[in-house]
């Protein structure tokens, strides 16, 4: 009996011993490597968001600073053909889902450079909607989910701040018409929005930091 719990204890220390190998060979197979994120983004997404996601043309989004969950979500579902877009299906379908980890963590571990509001006659009515939403028409403030100076929740909401206005009003639009259908939350709160709303608070975003 003392020979079968003896045998008993090594076996059950030998399988924690495997089992705590294994966790940690999965952990570190798993973590981000920048290093080819930084490859990926030099061959595939340079020539629309620049080499490191800064601010390239007004056209497409600053990456630079965005959550990783968040790019990754985003690539994941143009791989899918869940969010349209030909050019952006066409470049994730050549992406692995390893290497949409590593691009997403590479542009998420820059430091996202300041933008600016174009408009001063609007950013009265872009800060309103921001902050405090437009009540009678339960309409949320976008601070709500995107944090007051725009830097977004992880995982969940992403950051906006210093986005290109030009990018955040096509993508308000797009939610509103129904063209980008990835979100319904952000479909409800656009199809509320006119246009000069849009524009008043994708101005406003421009310039938080």
């Amino acid at each position: 009996m003392k020979t079968a719990a003896v045998l008993t204890s090594s076996l059950v220390l030998a399988f924690a011993t495997f089992s705590a190998a294994q966790a940690n060979e999965t952990k570190a197979a798993a973590k981000p490597d920048l290093v080819k994120g930084a490859a990926i983004s030099a061959q595939v997404c340079a020539a629309c968001h620049t080499a490191d996601g800064s601010r390239g043309s007004p056209a497409n989004p600053i990456l630079q600073g965005q959550h990783p969950e968040y790019l990754a979500k985003q690539l994941t579902e143009f791989k899918a053909g869940i969010r349209k877009n030909a050019v952006m299906q066409g470049m994730a379908a050549v992406v692995s889902d390893e290497d949409i980890k590593h691009v997403a963590a590479f542009y998420a571990s820059k430091q996202a450079k300041p933008g600016f509001a174009k408009d001063k006659t609007l950013v009265e009515l872009g800060e309103k909607i921001y902050r405090g939403g437009i009540a009678d028409r339960s309409i949320p403030a976008c601070a709500a989910c995107h944090s007051p100076n725009g830097a977004g929740m992880p995982a969940q909401y992403p950051r906006l701040a210093g986005q290109h206005s030009d990018y955040t009003e096509a993508q308000l639009i797009a939610f509103r018409s129904g063209a980008r259908a990835n979100n319904a939350q952000m479909t409800g709160v656009a199809a509320k929005l006119n246009d000069r709303e849009i524009k008043a608070v994708s101005d406003y975003i421009a310039g938080l930091r």
